[in-house]
């Protein structure tokens, strides 16, 4: 069974899949950890992104793979964990670069596509209810209001409150990424919709959680 979790950056998609996946006891896939890896690999290759080609990335994302854990699965490089290395400003710049490659976006698709035909699968990303599992059993696309996103965002990095002007600053970047991401993503049309702005993150895994029990009801 796969569960698709799609919406925009910072919208909670990766929190709330992973905390889903425990709750119901599936594995937990982050497709947007897959691109980060892609974009790592091919920063640790050389040369300013501008000069990347498609087939230069897909090349460098070779020495990328997935490790299994109890509840999911964590992108490698090189066989070692380098979380701190994906989550880099330099990534996260460059990231969307990388996942507009339709070679890139192919390969992950293939990553993602495997993990799901051997287990119960809360997948995470963009294009997961479209493209990566058009037949998933429940589809749900999360969106935020961008301030609360950007807010969201900032407190993940610092584990602080946010000055205003940070807020500002951030929700700009995230206003950028989503009008980049917009034209590469969309919503399923059977996607259920589900504004997380003033929901708290329990809020949100004991709705989804609650749709995915009456989804396998009904299979």
């Amino acid at each position: 069974m796969a569960i698709a979790i799609d919406g925009p950056a910072a919208s909670g998609k990766s929190s709330t899949a992973k905390a889903v996946a425990r709750e119901l006891g599936f594995h937990h896939v982050d497709s947007g950890s897959l691109y980060r890896a892609a974009t790592a690999a091919r920063a640790r290759a050389g040369g300013e992104s501008s000069t990347w080609s498609e087939q230069s990335a897909l090349d460098a994302a070779q020495i990328v793979s997935l490790a299994s854990t109890e509840f999911g699965f964590e992108p490698m490089l090189d066989g070692q964990k380098a979380d701190s290395e994906m989550r880099s400003e330099s990534v996260t710049g460059n990231v969307s670069l990388v996942a507009k490659m339709p070679a890139v976006r192919e390969w992950v698709n293939s990553i993602v596509r495997r993990a799901g035909s051997e287990y119960d699968v809360v997948v995470d990303g963009r294009d997961i209810g479209t493209v990566v599992f058009p037949d998933a059993a429940l589809k749900i696309f999360l969106i935020a209001d961008p301030a609360e996103r950007a807010r969201r965002r900032l407190r993940e990095r610092s584990g602080g409150e946010p000055s205003a002007a940070d807020v500002e600053e951030e929700t700009r970047k995230i206003l950028l990424r989503d009008e980049m991401d917009a034209k590469q993503s969309g919503q399923a049309p059977d996607a259920i919709l589900i504004d997380t702005t003033r929901l708290k993150q329990e809020e949100q895994i004991s709705q989804i959680a609650g749709l995915a029990r009456a989804a396998h009801r009904q299979r």
